[in-house]
């Protein structure tokens, strides 16, 4: 079946899926609440093994977080990436984009070709 990413912004979670069947899961960071991630359907468009990543922070200071690893834009500068800088996931703190620990990020990036359809949604 096709590859297509699922997160679920209820629960933090984010899952692999080909075609129904399940073959990779993860909990998340998502966007915090004056920042958060956006919902719908996607598809990633870009993909970056390491990037800096840098924008405006809500206090309008500007935030700089050097190399982020494995990272997948799907919509506009939102992303599915590795966040080395977490240690723990499962709640809403990023910028708008999807954080994972680096292991699964990785896997992910490696699996997901450019084009993969992602799935967004509460």
């Amino acid at each position: 079946g096709s590859r297509w990413i699922d997160i679920n912004l209820s629960n933090y979670t984010i899952a692999a899926y080909e075609g129904n069947t399940q073959v990779f899961s993860s909990v998340i960071v998502d966007g915090a609440p004056a920042t958060p991630t956006v919902t719908g359907t996607f598809h990633t468009y870009w993909k970056l093994e390491t990037q800096t990543m840098e924008g405006p922070n809500t206090d309008g200071t500007t935030f700089i977080q050097e190399d982020v690893p494995w990272v997948m834009y799907f919509f506009a500068d939102f992303a599915i990436h590795g966040a080395y800088w977490r240690y723990s996931f499962g709640y809403s703190a990023s910028h708008g984009c999807v954080n994972l620990p680096v292991p699964d990020a990785a896997w992910l990036y490696s699996w997901a070709p450019v084009g993969t359809r992602v799935e967004v949604h509460y």
